[in-house]
């Protein structure tokens, strides 16, 4: 389950609960689910039932209405557990198979996991560039836009710091990669750092090489699989579950990937696909260091290949597609090797 199906899902339980006299409160057009802030408070929180109780129609505090929206969300498919936090916070935690189900949509998606018609009938204004910075993030939403099923119609530029340098100077300097990498990942109002010392460094320092070397491991992983016979498979049983905390957040940033896509192309911000992409990165590296003695996502010589075993090569596998869709998405390559 992703945070936009989950966020339809608490929006009919709002729905519902009005339609059957239990909340008398004004339905919203929609509502925000995000990643808690810390361990423990479950996959994801919404602060739905504070606004419902600020609303002008609403009635009652908020810790009443969490209550009763608590009771019939814990009653959907998918959901494990809702808990209510003080003042009116909703946490829920997804069981198993939502977890599986998502690494299965990525799988089968693959690089295009989370385009979809988000933004349809939904029009993006966006004018010609001239300066080299804003002709790239003009070319690149055009690209998120269609991604995201929305339009792109006749308005202005987008609004940038232009860059120092020419086009021919970074690609001189940088390469395509490096260059566009530069010149996207800071917000619109932030001048870019142009320095190569940085941009082409291989080292962890580098954010584009974080991005990049985690692909690079997601596909070796897969090749030194299929060496051992292994295929991928997210398993929701006992024992292949992902329920470590390293797993869950991971997941959390994967179901965000189709709401990042939205966002940057409705705000004309490819910075936000960029700075996903590197959580993405860093959360895929806690992940693999945290198993790697203990239960390693491949078996090592002593070990038979287990579920477990199977359901985190899914989950780095469903890692690679989405940093590999999201780099193209920026039009950076993905190698499989670096």
């Amino acid at each position: 389950m992703t945070p936009a199906q989950l966020s339809r899902t608490v929006l009919h339980t709002v729905r519902r609960a009005v339609e059957d006299d239990e909340l008398c409160v004004a339905v919203p057009e929609r509502v925000k689910v995000r990643t808690p802030p810390r361990p423990g408070c479950g996959d994801y929180a919404t602060n739905v039932a504070l606004l419902l109780a600020r609303g002008e129609r609403g009635e009652g505090d908020a810790l009443v209405i969490a209550e009763v929206l608590r009771r019939r969300l814990v009653r959907t498919p998918g959901i494990a557990r809702v808990d209510v936090a003080d003042p009116g916070f909703l946490n829920i935690t997804l069981d198993a198979s939502s977890h599986a189900e998502l690494v299965r949509d990525i799988l089968s998606a693959g690089s295009r996991y989370g385009h979809g018609d988000a933004l349809a009938r939904v029009s993006v204004p966006l004018g010609p560039a001239n300066e080299v910075r804003a002709a790239l993030v003009a070319h690149v939403v055009r690209g998120l836009v269609g991604a995201a099923g929305g339009v792109v119609i006749a308005g202005h530029g987008p609004v940038v710091r232009a860059s120092p340098a020419s086009g021919a100077d970074l690609l001189r300097s940088l390469g395509p990669d490096a260059a566009r990498w530069a010149l996207l990942r800071p917000a619109g109002h932030d001048l870019p750092d142009l320095d190569p010392s940085r941009l082409l460094s291989q080292r962890e320092d580098n954010p584009l090489f974080r991005v990049r070397y985690a692909h690079a491991r997601t596909r070796a992983l897969m090749r030194n699989a299929g060496q051992l016979g292994l295929a991928p498979e997210p398993q929701p049983e006992s024992g292949a579950a992902y329920d470590h905390p390293a797993e869950t957040g991971l997941l959390a940033l994967l179901a965000d990937h189709p709401r990042t896509i939205e966002a940057a192309a409705r705000h004309r911000a490819p910075d936000q696909l960029a700075r996903h992409l590197v959580g993405v990165a860093d959360a895929f590296f806690r992940f693999h260091d945290r198993f790697h003695d203990d239960c390693p996502v491949l078996p090592s010589h002593q070990h038979k290949p287990s579920a477990v075993h199977r359901s985190r090569l899914a989950l780095a596998d469903a890692t690679g597609a989405v940093l590999a869709g999201g780099l193209h998405l920026l039009g950076i390559s993905a190698p499989d090797h670096l």
